[in-house]
């Protein structure tokens, strides 16, 4: 059984901030993440989309956020915990034990959960077919954009996502635009600039329709859809991107026994700390009165819980606040001279 000060659920941006905010308090930190790698939403579902909203960073996307925060937390040496589940969580005196679906145990006074709106997965096309191509032919997701290039790229949904990457992808593939209504949800200026490309003849629109059925031999070549009016169309299609949003699920997080509130978890905006004593939640999985879901929310949110956690795995000792800038101790941690 692995002893740590703090064992931090989600690997997200806010995940591996409260690792720095620990580190540089002395604390020892263990992050576990069901993820294949450190990011979360940033890396599974933007990570060539630029955010604006990070202090100090003008524009930046979500990979390179994620090494940003990577190459901030080095100097502590944590321990990334990837492909990994938390299945259990139980007390032990002023402890909490965690275990994870790979039989990996660990103790520590506090726990942050910091998975974002927990576990999640994309809703993905009805029709059966489609799952023999999933990861060849049929994505929910561009992990690299340039393995999309010249392609006949059929693109379903009408919301942001859809609209992005179909304007993205439109400069180096031919996009078909298919969405079951006439209507999208994404924003105006996209729409207006993917409309422009449309009368150019880079990019095809279909609406109202849905997926009907799909020829291949070894691979996807073409797609068939069905229109309301019952006419069908077949159009050459080497690949699938589905955006249909997500199936978000909190996993065994609800079974932990924690207030929860429509999917989220309750907390004292004090230090963020659940109605259990020693757990806090932060990032979007947490609510309080003011909430609001962002990124820089959850860094000041994990920033007071690593206090309170400081005093919990630290109880003979006296917390001190220090500035980073004139602290010789932080600068230490941090392997600064």
């Amino acid at each position: 059984m692995k002893k740590t000060d703090v064992i931090i659920i989600g690997a997200g941006p806010v995940g591996l901030f409260a690792v720095h905010q620990l580190g540089i308090k002395g604390l020892k930190a263990v992050v576990i993440d069901n993820l294949d790698k450190a990011g979360g939403q940033c890396i599974e579902l933007y990570p060539d989309k630029p955010i604006y909203d990070i202090p100090a960073v003008p524009e930046c996307t979500g990979e390179e956020l994620t090494k940003r925060l990577l190459e901030q937390i080095k100097p502590f040496k944590t321990e990334l915990h990837l492909n990994e589940r938390v299945e259990e969580v139980y007390p032990e005196k002023e402890n909490w034990i965690v275990k994870t679906n790979n039989k990996k145990e660990f103790i520590a006074p506090n726990i942050i959960i910091a998975g974002g709106v927990g576990s999640f997965e994309p809703r993905k096309i009805s029709l059966k077919e489609c799952e023999k191509f999933e990861g060849k032919s049929v994505f929910y997701a561009v992990r690299n954009k340039d393995n999309f290039k010249n392609k006949n790229i059929s693109i379903f949904g009408g919301g942001d996502s859809a609209l992005d990457w179909a304007l993205e992808l439109s400069k180096f593939s031919k996009i078909t635009l298919i969405h079951r209504r006439d209507e999208f949800r994404g924003a105006q200026h996209t729409l207006s600039e993917i409309r422009k490309l449309e009368q150019e003849g880079k990019v095809s629109i279909k609406t109202p329709c849905q997926i009907d059925s799909l020829e291949s031999e070894k691979e996807l070549k073409s797609i068939t859809i069905k229109y309301d009016d019952g006419k069908t169309e077949k159009i050459p299609t080497d690949v699938i991107l589905g955006f249909f949003g997500l199936i978000m699920k909190l996993g065994p997080i609800a079974e932990w026994g924690l207030n929860m509130d429509k999917k989220t978890i309750e907390v004292n905006p004090e230090n963020f700390e659940t109605n259990k004593k020693g757990i806090f939640a932060a990032g979007d999985i947490c609510s309080y009165p003011g909430k609001l879901k962002l990124i820089l929310s959850g860094f000041h949110e994990v920033a007071l819980a690593s206090v309170e956690c400081f005093k919990r795995a630290r109880p003979n000792e006296k917390y001190r606040f220090e500035f980073t800038t004139s602290s010789k101790t932080i600068q230490d941690r941090l392997g600064k001279k």
